[in-house]
């Protein structure tokens, strides 16, 4: 995983933050000084934060678990949206539904609602409905897709949010704070850290700083779903191994049983065993005795008076 140089963050103007007059005490280790009256952040502790938070997520996407991206400002919809779609995960770049995390059984109706409604549109019956009743359908579909259909495929809680701007993202703050689902987020100077797991400070405004961190978090989550990928092909290739080891150890005393030498050997120790059954019995000591027989009536003899 390529580190994020200094010089990149530089250029993408990560390291301006807002007003002195706007700024949150909790970012003071983050700032490294002021100057025009406006905060400058201190990339040295960002690039520790960013590489913090990308071994982070690397694992999670490792795990083969679901990161969920939040971006609903103007500059950085886009640019989540264009990101995050190489990877595979969900995100939210419209509003926010209120109770997603916390009313997730509620979100998975509508989103089967919209599925519901895909179905309906590929039966004949669709055209027999009129044609205000298909109009209705259309708009609800658009409305469902455009609110929750990046999050269609997002079956169970995710393992993770990464956030941009976590000021206007304080619903979701706050709902998996509850849920005690770690968090991520790019922090600017007007924000308070101590509400993620892993803030990153950084220039939340700026579209270019947006594109580089998020990009250096697709990276990461790249590398661990490519992890994951080879570890489960050598699992399958090491089952295979197995059982080809298995059939080859059968295969092996198919033959040894086929064997002449070994058959000619059963059948030697077959009839000596059976010369050995045939020798006769020696009489046991004392004599060969008859067999005893019983007086008539199978009683004790009768006394004579």
């Amino acid at each position: 995983m390529a580190r994020v140089s200094f010089e990149e963050l530089l250029d993408a103007g990560v390291h301006f933050g807002h007003l002195r007059r706007k700024w949150n005490p909790n970012m003071a280790p983050y700032i490294f000084m002021e100057r025009n009256g406006i905060h400058i952040i201190d990339l040295y502790k960002t690039i520790a934060k960013v590489d913090e938070a990308a071994a982070a997520l690397k694992q999670i996407a490792k795990s083969g678990k679901k990161i969920l991206f939040v971006a609903t400002k103007k500059q950085a919809k886009d640019i989540v949206a264009d990101h995050v779609k190489k990877v595979g995960m969900p995100y939210v770049t419209e509003r926010w539904p209120g109770g997603m995390l916390t009313n997730f059984a509620t979100i998975r109706k509508a989103v089967r609602k919209m599925s519901t409604i895909d179905k309906l549109l590929n039966t004949p019956n669709y055209t027999s409905i009129s044609k205000r009743e298909r109009l209705q359908i259309s708009r609800e579909r658009a409305k469902l897709e455009k609110n929750l259909g990046s999050i269609s495929d997002l079956n169970r809680l995710p393992a993770a949010l990464f956030i941009v701007d976590i000021s206007k993202e304080r619903i979701a703050i706050a709902e998996a704070r509850r849920l005690n689902i770690p968090t991520f987020a790019i922090v600017d100077t007007n924000s308070n850290p101590n509400l993620v797991d892993f803030p990153i400070p950084a220039n939340d405004d700026a579209s270019k700083a947006i594109s580089l961190i998020v990009w250096k978090m697709i990276e990461a989550i790249e590398e661990g779903l490519m992890e994951r990928k080879i570890d489960k092909d050598k699992r399958s290739d090491d089952e295979g191994v197995d059982s080809d080891n298995s059939t080859e150890g059968r295969a092996y005393d198919i033959d040894d049983e086929e064997d002449p030498e070994l058959k000619k050997l059963a059948k030697q120790k077959a009839n000596d065993e059976g010369e050995v059954m045939k020798r006769p019995r020696k009489p046991a000591a004392g004599g060969n005795r008859g067999p005893v027989r019983k007086p008539a009536g199978g009683g004790a003899p009768k006394k004579k008076f």
